[in-house]
């Protein structure tokens, strides 16, 4: 696998129009201030066209690996992280003082072309996935046909009608967020999943394929 945001700066420059996701970037691997400098110089190289797609990673030995903050606190490392990227991205100089990280009258310029911030959106479908989308993200980003952790289409109503309830507990507009559900095909050899045997979604013959949800609020 190739470098992520090195990727996306090598994208960025051979396109002038196509929006630019991680999908997803496990925030805990990389030093905070560091990742804020980084995208916010991809955003502005690409005239405003980064999403960032987060999430807290699942692979002990990773965070390992890289000497990465406690496995056990990823979640609460996450949240504090994105908070870094949000104070740098929108005060000069800026200051933060957290459990993980703490810093004083940093400037941090450019800062990027997205105002306030290029938008973050939250990955996973766990409960303190939908949490940290309420309280921090600008859209929700689950995917879908994950076999460790599925997410079927028939599921999804029920998480968004939680997510836009905890949006609304936070004070902020459920509609405010972009939901952009991803349904990758990692093996398409694999059409069934689960122990019962179901079918995988987005597999087989498109009529198989149709799904007859109504339409949500703040799909993207």
């Amino acid at each position: 696998m190739l470098d992520q945001l090195s990727l996306m700066a090598f994208v960025a420059a051979k396109t002038t129009r196509l929006r630019l996701v991680t999908s997803v970037m496990i925030v805990p691997y990389r030093n905070p201030v560091l990742t804020a400098k980084a995208l916010a110089t991809i955003d502005v190289l690409s005239k405003g066209r980064v999403t960032v797609g987060v999430g807290v990673g699942w692979m002990r030995e990773e965070f390992e690996a890289l000497g990465a903050p406690d496995f056990d606190r990823r979640g609460a490392v996450t949240d504090e992280y994105l908070r870094i990227f949000k104070t740098l991205w929108t005060e000069s100089p800026a200051s933060f003082a957290g459990r993980f990280y703490r810093f004083d009258a940093l400037r941090c310029q450019p800062q990027p072309v997205q105002k306030p911030h290029p938008p973050i959106w939250v990955g996973g479908h766990s409960k303190p996935a939908l949490r940290r989308a309420a309280r921090l993200g600008d859209g929700w980003h689950p995917v879908g046909a994950n076999p460790a952790v599925p997410l079927p289409p028939a599921e999804l109503r029920a998480l968004l009608d939680e997510l836009y309830r905890l949006t609304e507990e936070h004070g902020r507009d459920p509609k405010s967020l972009a939901i952009s559900y991803k349904a990758p095909v990692y093996d398409a050899s694999q059409t069934r999943l689960g122990p019962g045997g179901e079918r995988r979604p987005f597999s087989g013959a498109p009529r198989r394929s149709r799904t007859t949800s109504r339409p949500t609020r703040g799909w993207a």
